[in-house]
């Protein structure tokens, strides 16, 4: 089942640790040592190719998409229509592309391409037949919010380090990291769905219907930065601070 059926669409709508043993025989006090391996013709000992095997084009039955595919889908679909109508995190023309999975209960080998559209605040949810290449399912849902996508959480960073609310996380940085913090660079933030609870104050009430999210913030030293008491209201491009 996909991840995404588990928050109830209502419509219907489909969301190394190796171990190695090895053995040793023993010699025998006396024995002779083998001869070692002749080099190959250029003189070099021989080795094993380490390059990684390429990535196929296309996989089968229910494995995970490939990068080709999702490609291949992502075109598919994004129709003019939804291109023309729909807007991504920073007002940009276009649906704001959130993840891909195969569906595994349709037929044949099909795609589930998920965008957010933040113009009316709706999941989009877009079904690709992979060996034709054509859309074949279309759906829609607001009150809908799955996980952020990295580039989110980078917007969300640069809409709170543009918010005089960020007086507080640049204290926080230059006491945890003794520097002043001038931009974004050496930090890697990672966004989570807030939704708005009956006893928050201070944030968005619409947060839930609208894209919120809460920052967790580490430095590239190690140090995570304690910013979960601002929320970054995605769609209406603002700051805010629970109380």
């Amino acid at each position: 089942m996909s991840s995404y059926q588990r928050w109830g669409w209502g419509l219907g709508i489909a969301t190394i640790t190796a171990v190695a043993a090895f053995g040793a025989a023993s010699w025998q006090a006396n024995a002779t040592p083998a001869p070692s391996a002749p080099p190959d013709a250029a003189g070099a000992p021989r080795v094993s190719d380490p390059s990684p095997v390429p990535e196929p084009a296309s996989g089968t039955g229910t494995d995970a998409l490939t990068s080709t595919e999702v490609g291949k889908a992502r075109t598919a679909a994004v129709t003019g229509k939804l291109a023309s109508s729909a807007e991504g995190v920073t007002g940009e023309a276009g649906p704001e592309y959130l993840s891909a999975e195969v569906d595994l209960d349709g037929t044949g080998r099909q795609a589930e391409m998920y965008f957010y559209d933040y113009k009316t605040d709706k999941l989009i949810k877009q079904v690709v037949d992979l060996k034709s290449g054509k859309l074949v399912e279309s759906f829609s849902a607001a009150g809908m919010q799955p996980p952020a996508s990295v580039r989110e959480a980078s917007v969300a960073l640069d809409l709170l380090l543009a918010d005089p609310l960020s007086a507080d996380f640049r204290t926080a940085y230059a006491k945890a990291t003794g520097k002043e913090l001038t931009g974004k660079e050496g930090l890697d933030a990672t966004a989570h769905i807030y939704k708005a609870r009956p006893a928050d104050t201070g944030a968005a009430s619409e947060c839930g219907v609208k894209r919120c999210v809460q920052l967790l913030v580490q430095t590239t030293d190690g140090h995570y930065i304690n910013v979960k008491n601002l929320i970054i209201d995605l769609s209406g491009r603002r700051v805010a601070r629970l109380t």
